[in-house]
């Protein structure tokens, strides 16, 4: 059951990239199932939102177009990807994201180069979710554990797993088709820790009281 719904999960977040008009409730309904599965606590991944959107939204304004930069906070630590024209735009934006509130390290991994093309991207992309659908499909640990990150064919690996889950990861990812490289920056931690991460979060979501039914408009009611 958890592995169909997170293979469901994974399908709808890999819909949007490809088709623009997607229903909202089932967005809305795919996030709380993905949430409901991270082993960051809700407030964790709250502030990893907002540090993407600080830090991107201050390069933005900084660098424009002259810069393709991905921001990707997990768990407050931070990887910076993408193309830069050159090593001193790279220092500088990792100036601006290791300044940003809340973050606890980052990963500079900018490229001095051109910017990748849209068909490239795209082609990011693409495998990408062929990573995350053979980490479902592995079944060795739940895929939801590991983010994961592609640029120009790289693949970065990120989430809080054990060693055998993190082995289990960078091989799949080592062979996925079209894979040139994977940078594991996942933070590896004691088995008895993801167990204990994983019955806090099952924890939690037992607790939180069930939503409240939408009000039902009445016909006559104008």
């Amino acid at each position: 059951m958890k592995k169909a719904l997170l293979t469901a999960a994974l399908v709808a977040l890999t819909v949007p990239a490809l088709q623009a008009c997607f229903p909202l409730v089932a967005t809305g309904v795919t996030v709380g199932v993905m949430a409901a599965l991270d082993r960051r606590p809700v407030g964790v991944q709250t502030d990893d939102e907002t540090i993407e959107w600080k830090a991107s939204s201050r390069i933005s304004d900084k660098f424009g177009k002259e810069a393709h930069v991905n921001v990707t906070s997990y768990n407050r630590k931070v990887l910076i990807s993408g193309e830069v024209p050159n090593d001193e735009a790279k220092a500088r934006i990792g100036e601006i994201v290791r300044g940003t509130e809340g973050v606890q390290g980052i990963w500079n991994e900018l490229v001095i180069g051109a910017a990748a093309s849209l068909s490239g991207r795209s082609n990011d992309t693409y495998i990408t979710s062929k990573v995350k659908a053979r980490f479902v499909d592995a079944g060795q640990f739940s895929a939801n554990h590991v983010k994961v990150v592609t640029e120009a064919s790289t693949v970065f690996l990120l989430g809080i797993v054990n060693e055998r889950e993190a082995q289990a990861a960078i091989n799949v990812a080592r062979t996925t088709s079209g894979v040139r490289k994977v940078v594991n920056v996942m933070e590896v931690v004691g088995e008895a820790e993801t167990k204990r991460l994983d019955s806090s979060q099952a924890n939690a979501n037992e607790q939180k009281p069930a939503p409240a039914p939408a009000p039902v408009e009445s016909p006559t009611a104008r």
